[in-house]
């Protein structure tokens, strides 16, 4: 069978009779686990920030900053991959997902160099999340002072 020859249907329905079903409710129950497991791990961190004398708002960046360097330390030493493909969209809470976006590809292109390997691939997901952020807080900053001096 040539797949380049077939239509767009019948390529659609030779890939479904090949492609193994998933197993949705399997992957729900371990995403909601994972997920909820990650934020009672943030939630702990926060007490225990807490309980160390920080105030809530101080403590709450203690707990991005420490799920970020747990993230990107795990994906660094190939651990963090490992257990995401077990469980699967629980890992993609927004600061470890994102942690783990960023890094992954600086270390799939280390063997490139430091620089146009690591340092340019670290910058793949993490630009133009900064860009648009930025941007937008910009579009944002001159909406308000359009409203406040009008």
């Amino acid at each position: 069978m040539e797949l380049n020859k077939l239509s767009n249907e019948a390529y659609n329905a030779y890939v479904q009779s090949k492609a193994k079903p998933s197993p949705m409710g399997k992957n729900m129950v371990w995403a909601f686990l994972v997920g909820g497991l990650i934020c009672v791990i943030g939630q702990g961190l926060l007490d225990w920030y807490q309980t160390m004398g920080l105030s809530r708002e101080l403590a709450g960046t203690a707990v991005s900053v420490t799920l970020i360097f747990l993230t990107a330390l795990l994906t660094g030493i190939g651990v963090f991959d490992s257990f995401a493909k077990h469980a699967g969209a629980g890992t993609l809470v927004p600061i470890t997902g994102f942690a783990n976006a960023v890094v992954a590809p600086a270390m799939e292109f280390k063997q490139e160099g430091l620089v146009t390997g690591t340092a340019a691939k670290l910058f793949t997901v993490a630009g133009p999340v900064l860009v648009y952020g930025i941007s937008a807080s910009v579009l944002y900053g001159l909406i308000l002072w359009l409203i406040q001096v009008l």
